[in-house]
């Protein structure tokens, strides 16, 4: 049997899922940048260190906005014969970079900035500026995060979001939601711990609101770094795909058994390699032309599979 009659090489079809990333991204830089610029001054001006770490958190995210651009750019250039499956996986590593830009650059400057001024109080001043920046950013950031929810709502198809989240190959998203989540609670701590300041005119509270700021920074950025892992690794195909796949070629003409079939996630495309048992009595052309026909039949009901690999075989 002529091998390129059994091993086909599946084209690379546009995905919904880097058009949903791409949105998302810009909605979170956007919002960031004017926030970031917002919270600087403010910092500047009352010597908040609670708005200095709200503002190095912010200029973080932009930072890193700029860097999942670049990953999801990098991710669609064609396969060579140096990287035959594609670029797909270096959005994994530029989240991952994110996840580390996000727990140090953010976390732990943060925390270390509110530690040093907890042993070393300045005064503040001018604290109505902070808040006032401070309730102005929560507003933009919720409406980053609407966006951001509102593009993982287009990918979750009727799924659960605890779901979506839990199986989810997309990092891009991922970082995006986790990014918008802790400036929302970094931006919730901030507001009540200036607010005391204000209140008891004691700096100690502004300098506990930036270390608990950071810590949010660290434990966002570990969940990240946690969930992206998996995908450097090497992921499966979410499992509700992997299986609508094994439905589709065990109910194929001429295919008697699945014996073997994995996937493999590469940004938002994935790998099928599959061992079957063709029907006993088919000739080789026959067999070739049933294995073809099912090729086509993934690659029309499954436009993620890129790339399509089925063996004939008579044992596992």
């Amino acid at each position: 049997m002529p091998p390129q009659a059994i091993f086909k090489w599946g084209r690379i079809h546009p995905m919904s899922d880097a058009h949903s990333s791409n949105k998302a991204i810009l909605y979170a830089l956007l919002a960031n940048f004017g926030i970031a610029v917002s919270k600087l001054v403010a910092a500047l001006y009352t010597a908040s260190g609670s708005m200095l770490a709200e503002a190095i958190h912010s200029f973080s995210d932009c930072a890193n906005q700029v860097l999942l651009f670049i990953g999801l750019h990098q991710s669609r250039k064609p396969a060579s014969r140096e990287y035959p499956l594609g670029y797909g996986k270096v959005t994994y590593f530029w989240s991952f970079v994110v996840a580390l830009l996000l727990f140090s650059l953010g976390g732990l400057f943060s925390i270390y900035e509110g530690w040093h001024k907890l042993h070393h109080p300045e005064p503040v001043s001018k604290l109505w500026v902070a808040l006032s920046v401070l309730a102005v950013s929560i507003l933009l950031e919720a409406g980053s995060l609407a966006g951001c929810l509102k593009e993982i709502a287009h990918l979750r198809r009727g799924k659960s979001f605890g779901y979506w989240l839990k199986n989810t190959r997309n990092a891009e998203l991922v970082v995006v939601l986790g990014e918008d989540v802790a400036a929302l609670v970094g931006l919730g701590l901030a507001f009540g711990f200036v607010g005391l300041t204000a209140i008891t005119g004691n700096p100690q509270f502004d300098a506990i609101g930036s270390i608990a700021i950071g810590a949010v920074l660290v434990a966002v950025a570990i969940f990240i770094a946690a969930r992206i892992k998996g995908l450097i690794v090497g992921k499966s195909a979410e499992e509700d795909v992997e299986e609508a796949i094994r439905e589709e070629i065990k109910r194929s003409p001429g295919i008697e058994e699945l014996l073997r079939a994995i996937t493999m996630q590469f940004g938002p495309q994935v790998m099928l390699a599959a061992k079957i048992r063709v029907t006993p009595g088919l000739s080789i052309e026959e067999a070739v032309a049933r294995i073809n026909e099912l090729e086509s039949r993934i690659h029309e009901k499954f436009p993620e599979i890129a790339w399509c690999f089925i063996e004939p075989d008579d044992k596992d």
